[in-house]
């Protein structure tokens, strides 16, 4: 027999449970807190390796520079076009949600799962790879060190993000505190050492072919790459529908600053010949400033670099997968938002899974880290393309909308940003074709659509 006690204990514990398992994110992210996540999913293991073949590529000081600020001007201008639909159309589901508005449903089905099979989670296996490669410096633990490193690093974020958003925003918040202490140190150490540099050739003495300044962009967007991860968090940055427009200008200009500064170092202590021939820059650069501890030191930082863009990641990435959850309802099972670890709980694990399972990939291969570049590059810019596309759709089909901030300079900001995707969709498809691994990701597309066949046909007896 049921007593009023028990009702009212009944009572009480769905309403929790409903409290807990709510499908709404709510607002719980500071602008600093988004930031932070925005620059450490930026700044990867990229900067540590791109600026000496940029070095190599243009063969002049000068055009190194103006590639790096031109990366920055281009991902503003891409930035830009997110701030618009983000504060438009604020949703946890970010770039999958823009795409389900303007294309319809089935393409923002192929979207979630090339970021759920493809982008996302090749992007964690790939910085797992990193990561295990230089803490197998540190501490090595066999013939299997930097996979073994990658699988236990994987299953530690994933659990970080399980705990809550709280949790992950604050350990993101510190990586990045340490992260940007080792790129200062780099950037100390190129002035410290400035004097004994070979001197370069003067500035804009030689100018590459246009091709060539092409190639040394891609290299430059592929460091910048990740900004966009923005749109995901934009439900849950508190101060309203604007307040996601500082947060993504900010993160570019520091992002910018940071880049330029860690490429005029490196040209102040090694010289452009010492940067284009260097294979690890910053290790060469701290080794000469601080000695073999500096070294070490600097594998540290790479590390955690490596670290810091996982968890971002995994942040947003998981966000992707609930939206999916949501909308479709034969993968309803990702589509509950746990309101009081502010997490996607079942998209995470899904996420966490697949990752494992492409670092598992990986470890068959010679190079885990390039194949999963090979693997990520052509199916991320094509769909960045896409998003890009879809505001100019987006402003045709709905333009009675409350647009809170609009891009500047329509509509050539985002044809500029529209024709960079197209550039570098082309580039890495042309790259990876040489390689093999863009033919893996075509497949894993080609399973997209008869997954999306699928769910839709389930979508329809359902």
């Amino acid at each position: 027999m049921t007593t009023p006690h028990d009702t009212r204990t009944q009572t009480t514990a769905a309403g929790t449970e409903s409290q807990a398992l709510s499908n709404e994110p709510t607002k719980q992210l500071s602008a600093v807190s988004a930031i932070a996540i925005i620059v450490g999913i930026v700044i990867g293991a990229g900067i540590f390796k791109t600026p000496s073949m940029v070095a190599g590529v243009t063969g002049d000081a000068g055009w190194l520079i103006v590639a790096w600020v031109l990366g920055g001007v281009i991902s503003l201008a891409g930035a830009l076009c997110y701030a618009e639909l983000a504060t438009t159309y604020p949703h946890a589901g970010g770039d999958y949600h823009f795409l389900a508005r303007a294309f319809g449903k089935p393409a923002s089905f192929l979207y979630a799962w090339a970021k759920a099979t493809v982008i996302n989670t090749g992007s964690i296996a790939l910085l797992a790879f990193v990561f295990g490669d230089y803490m197998s410096k540190v501490i090595n633990l066999g013939a299997h060190s930097t996979a073994l490193w990658a699988i236990g690093i994987v299953v530690a974020m994933t659990l970080i993000n399980l705990i809550g958003l709280h949790a992950a925003s604050w350990v993101q918040t510190c990586l990045t505190m340490i992260e940007v202490t080792g790129l200062v140190c780099v950037v100390v150490a190129g002035f410290v050492l400035s004097g004994e540099a070979p001197a370069s050739p003067a500035l804009f003495s030689s100018s590459p072919s246009l091709g060539m300044f092409g190639l040394s962009m891609v290299f430059v967007l592929l460091t910048y790459g990740g900004w966009n991860e923005a749109a995901y968090i934009s439900a849950e940055v508190r101060g309203g529908k604007r307040a996601i427009v500082p947060v993504i200008v900010i993160s570019i200009m520091l992002l910018t600053l940071i880049y330029l500064l860690f490429n005029i170092a490196v040209l102040a202590g090694l010289g452009l010949s010492g940067l284009a021939g260097s294979k690890a820059v910053a290790a060469d650069l701290m080794g000469k400033a601080f000695g073999p501890w500096g070294e070490k030191a600097l594998g540290i930082f790479v590390a955690v670099a490596a670290l810091t863009s996982i968890n971002a990641t995994m942040i947003v990435g998981a966000r992707t997968n609930y939206a999916l959850g949501r909308d479709w309802p034969a993968l309803r099972f990702m589509g509950n938002w746990h309101a009081e670890r502010g997490s996607p709980v079942a998209a995470y694990c899904v996420q966490s899974l697949l990752s494992l399972a492409l670092v598992g990939l990986g470890i068959w291969q010679t190079d885990g880290f390039e194949v999963m570049v090979e693997f990520t590059a052509p199916v991320f810019w094509a769909f960045l393309f896409l998003v890009g596309v879809s505001l100019f759709v987006l402003r045709v089909k709905d333009p009675q909308a409350e647009r809170p901030f609009k891009v500047p300079l329509y509509p050539l900001t985002p044809i500029l940003f529209c024709l960079t995707c197209a550039f570098l969709t082309y580039s890495s498809v042309t790259y990876a074709m040489s390689k093999g691994a863009v033919y893996i990701s075509l497949l894993v597309m080609a399973v997209g659509v008869v997954a999306l066949v699928i769910t839709h046909l389930s979508n329809k007896r359902a």
